[in-house]
């Protein structure tokens, strides 16, 4: 009897030909494609969620290992009383920081086009000649869009530090204070890799840890900050989309019929239901009320409910396993409330710090993420804290021609192109299917609907043209990506146009902004590699909540030219 070939699982197959549709016009490939995603999502299979699984295992196994090292670890005390020592908490945060900047967190996996290999950051950071983005373009010794031998070294150097910190049977302030000058280094030279380390969780937590007596409240208003910036940013229009779109993909809710629900009229309507409203103003509520009843329950019934619907929250958007895939993220803040709110004094969050830490915590937590929510353009989503709210910024880069071929033989990186990696796994169908469904998941966006307008700006046949979203960009040319379109605009287009010397109309590309706070616009610009900027202006948020994720020429399209 022939014995059955070994295969990979094969992702869910799209409800039509996607091979068929390459070569369609965009408003008939998208709706397709959006229409998928909304029944499918990504379409992965269970082995990708498993994947998942097992990756988030071995983080809470790591840090577990790690509180061994401490000299406080008393063997004789049960497991949960050891994991709250302050030393261990310390030591969690570092390991955190630790497996976040070598790539094995945020922006992880098959789920975020990384297939072979699944984690790439560390063998981009830690290797000469790849793409980097400089804080300032003008710094001695690290300026420049390419990593010197040294540079790369400097990053294995803070790895092997942060390993010695975390084993060492006390974490002394002299070797933190190393950790984080080196991490300011490296932040000049690569602002990617300070984004990496989660340096406005993990690293403004290990600040706070040099301030010895004072440290625990320092740590509660990086917790606390997180939280409701976080809320903050959900309050604007884009919140609903993104729940439609994170629940079409979920682990867990895996029947069509239910994730129906999600959209007004299936499959002709893709604009969020009344259900899918709602879901979105009670998650930003409970995101609002559970850190205000930490904060003022005093350790009484209000702390107790603050501390089960935070670990509710988590646990709820763990289990929906979003795109950015923040997993071990969400894993560390259950932890930290727990550590801060359950195991903690609660009247430590209002004891007084010195002038130094004070002024420190309301930079980074209030002044930086302020200006960021009314000045997206200025900073970044992950330093303004405006987690998973749909409104950060993006690009879209259009190769003409395959000219991108040019610069995948110039370009020095870790992995080659997601579309090459997905290629050496599956069939040309797979790969054309994930690249019709990643083009889909930004347009399920509100935010994504003013491409529908600025393509035809863009380029003249929209046929002629390769497709590709900045996220992808990002992950392939810096090794690593997490929502944040500031890691590929100009500064980024700027460094390949330098490598590859494109001509006019090669490679053009659409930068949005996110929305300010408290304005109902999103600025845009679409640039020509060789011709610099062509032309900018903003899209008004009212016009977009009639428009499908697919261009539709009934609907009102226009946008406003900046003056």
């Amino acid at each position: 009897m022939r014995r059955k070939s070994w295969s990979l699982p094969r992702p869910k197959p799209l409800p039509y030909d996607a091979i068929a549709f390459q070569d369609k016009p965009r408003a008939d490939r998208l709706k397709r494609a959006t229409q998928a995603w909304a029944i499918n999502g990504y379409g992965a299979p269970v082995s990708v969620y498993a994947f998942y699984v097992i990756k988030v295992f071995l983080f809470v196994l790591g840090a577990v290992g790690v509180c061994h090292f401490s000299s406080s670890w008393l063997d004789t005390q049960p497991l949960s009383n050891n994991l709250f020592q302050p030393d261990c908490f310390k030591r969690i945060i570092l390991w955190a920081l630790t497996y976040e900047v070598l790539g094995f967190g945020c922006g992880s996996g098959p789920l975020t086009a990384r297939y072979l290999p699944p984690f790439a950051a560390c063998f981009h950071f830690g290797r000469a000649k790849t793409f980097k983005l400089p804080l300032f373009k003008t710094l001695p010794f690290v300026s420049g869009h390419h990593r010197s031998y040294l540079e790369a070294g400097a990053y294995w150097l803070f790895i092997g530090l942060l390993m010695t910190a975390i084993t060492s049977p006390k974490i002394e302030s002299g070797l933190l204070s190393l950790i984080l000058i080196l991490l300011l280094i490296l932040t000049l030279s690569d602002k990617t890799i300070f984004l990496a380390a989660r340096g406005e969780h993990y690293g403004t937590m290990a600040v706070c840890f040099l301030f010895e007596d004072q440290w625990l409240v320092g740590v509660m208003s990086v917790q606390v900050a997180l939280w409701l910036w976080a809320a903050v940013s959900k309050l604007t229009p884009h919140f609903p989309s993104v729940v439609a779109t994170m629940v079409s993909n979920s682990a867990v809710i895996r029947k069509p019929r239910l994730r129906q629900w999600l959209y007004r009229r299936y499959p002709d309507d893709l604009r969020p239901s009344v259900l899918t409203q709602a879901m979105a103003h009670s998650g930003t509520f409970i995101e609002f009320a559970f850190p205000l009843c930490l904060v003022f329950g005093d350790g009484g019934p209000a702390t107790t409910i603050g501390l089960f619907a935070m670990v509710l929250f988590h646990i709820y958007i763990t289990i929906h396993c979003p795109v950015a895939v923040p997993l071990e993220w969400n894993v560390v803040m259950i932890y930290g409330g727990l550590f801060m709110f359950l195991s903690q004094p609660s009247t430590a969050f209002l004891s007084p710090v010195t002038p130094v830490l004070g002024s420190f915590l309301v930079f980074a937590l209030v002044l930086v993420p302020a200006w960021g929510q009314l000045r997206p353009q200025s900073v970044s989503f992950l330093l303004a804290m405006r987690y998973y709210a749909g409104n950060w910024p993006y690009s879209v880069w259009l190769f003409k021609d395959k000219s991108i071929s040019v610069l995948e033989q110039k370009a020095v990186t870790a992995s080659r192109h997601p579309k090459q990696q997905l290629g050496r796994l599956y069939g040309p169908d797979v790969v054309a299917g994930s690249l019709q469904l990643v083009e889909a998941f930004r347009a399920m966006h509100l935010q994504g609907r003013p491409l529908n307008s600025l393509l035809p700006r863009a380029v003249d046949g929209e046929n002629d043209y390769d497709y590709h979203d900045g996220e992808v960009i990002a992950g392939w040319l810096l090794g690593w990506n997490f929502g944040d379109g500031h890691l590929h605009n100009e500064q980024l287009l700027n460094a390949v146009q330098e490598q590859c010397q494109f001509k006019s109309g090669e490679l053009r590309c659409i930068f949005v902004e996110g929305q300010p706070l408290l304005r109902r616009e999103m600025d845009w610009r679409i640039v020509d590699a060789a011709d610099g900027l062509l032309e900018r202006g903003s899209t008004t948020i009212d016009m977009l909540f009639d428009q499908q994720p697919w261009p539709e020429p009934t609907v009102r399209s226009e946008v406003d030219d900046a003056p």
